[in-house]
């Protein structure tokens, strides 16, 4: 179990070379495609497809009794991660667009199967140390990806294109390794545990209140954290009047990473000890982001900014993740998850569509007070959730 739990940090591993590379100057290359700062937001409509895919993914597995098939959504939706080196060949900032839907539509059909296969094999070490570990690993290559980029952007200062393009193309190597790695843990662990178990109905009556108080607190706290695609957008416009550097904003996304990674693993050890009272990470830290972007500009607060963003994002990947584990049963889970995954898309588009248009009409005193309601909201309701997880003992 062991040895298939750290392949799949592996795989998980290298595709975030991939896709947290391209992830982190999204907003940037369209920017330096000269497309309008709408299309910023727009990128969030990937999220939003790599969510619906998880539900689709959580369905399928949620169904099958096949499992080829369920590994299979693993693989296809790693080799769609191809799409990233393709961003090379492109100067047209809506293909770039496309491109990036593409990479996360495949980023939705994975995640659910791997979740559940994460929780099965992270049993022996426990649901929130074993989604911390994992995050760790994961963060090395959301570190490594975006470090690609931003030194080729320095190298290439008055050529950003080549840099961006020469960037793209080498995330094509680790794209075709995490095929490799999922090969292996395959071999090691053919048969999940979930398809082994008698199918139940596609039904949501097992998921229990807990499950729809945590959806609400966490759908609020995802939705008042600022989507890096706008962020990105907004730091290239910052760089045009000589505030950062181009290739800084590539270094801000490694740094947001590196907290996430920093965090990860305490923060699974708090939420196996305090369960729900762990998620409060989130919104708390969410809660700062727009004040260190937009208020008093200056080169440390958007670091301050990226560490912030970072941690919010560490404790949605470990403990929110952690969480649908332990609210619902082994036959509920796939549903859960991707029930759970759609609406964090849902939440990370709508706040990527409305924080840019915000951002077009020159309303950023707005996207802080959009901040403030739902994070405080998020507050209120993991609140909630915590008093219900103490009358249920």
């Amino acid at each position: 179990m062991f040895k298939v739990f750290i392949t799949l940090g592996v795989v998980s591993l290298l595709g975030d070379i991939v896709y947290e590379g391209a992830r982190s100057v999204s907003g940037a290359y369209l920017n330096f495609l000269t497309a309008p700062a709408i299309a910023a937001g727009l990128l969030a409509i990937g999220e939003v497809l790599s969510y619906l895919m998880r539900l689709l993914g959580g369905i399928i597995a949620q169904k099958t009794y096949s499992p080829r098939r369920f590994w299979s959504l693993i693989y296809i939706g790693y080799s769609v991660n191809l799409a990233i080196p393709l961003l090379a060949l492109t100067d047209y900032w809506l293909i770039a667009l496309i491109l990036y839907f593409i990479e996360r539509l495949g980023k939705g059909l994975r995640a659910p199967v791997r979740d559940v296969l994460l929780s099965e094999v992270s049993e022996g070490i426990g649901k929130g140390k074993g989604f911390g570990i994992h995050e760790v690993i994961d963060q090395l290559g959301a570190i490594a990806g975006p470090s690609i980029l931003g030194i080729l952007l320095a190298y290439h200062p008055d050529e950003l294109g080549i840099g961006f393009k020469i960037g793209f193309s080498i995330l094509g190597i680790p794209a075709i390794l995490s095929m490799v790695a999922i090969s292996y843990a395959y071999i090691n662990y053919p048969n999940p545990r979930s398809v082994s178990l008698e199918k139940t109905s596609l039904t949501t009556k097992k998921l229990g209140r807990n499950y729809w108080v945590y959806l609400v607190g966490s759908t609020a706290a995802v939705t008042g954290l600022i989507y890096w695609g706008f962020i990105s957008y907004y730091l290239q416009d910052l760089a045009k009047i000589n505030i950062i550097h181009p290739s800084e904003i590539a270094f801000l996304y490694l740094i947001a990473m590196a907290s996430d990674a920093i965090i990860a693993f305490p923060i699974g050890l708090l939420y196996d000890k305090y369960r729900s009272f762990s998620l409060l990470l989130t919104p708390i830290t969410a809660l700062f982001i727009p004040l260190s972007l937009f208020i008093h500009i200056e080169r440390a607060s958007l670091y301050f900014a990226s560490i912030l963003w970072g941690l919010s994002m560490g404790g949605v990947e470990t403990v929110m993740r952690a969480s649908v584990a332990d609210i619902v049963d082994y036959s509920s889970r796939p549903i859960a998850y991707g029930i759970f995954s759609t609406a964090i898309g849902f939440s990370i588009l709508v706040n990527g569509i409305v924080s840019s248009l915000l951002y077009q009409i020159g309303k950023i005193n707005w996207i802080i007070l959009m901040t403030l309601i739902l994070e405080i909201q998020a507050i209120i309701t993991y609140g909630v959730l915590i008093k219900l997880e103490k009358h249920r003992k």
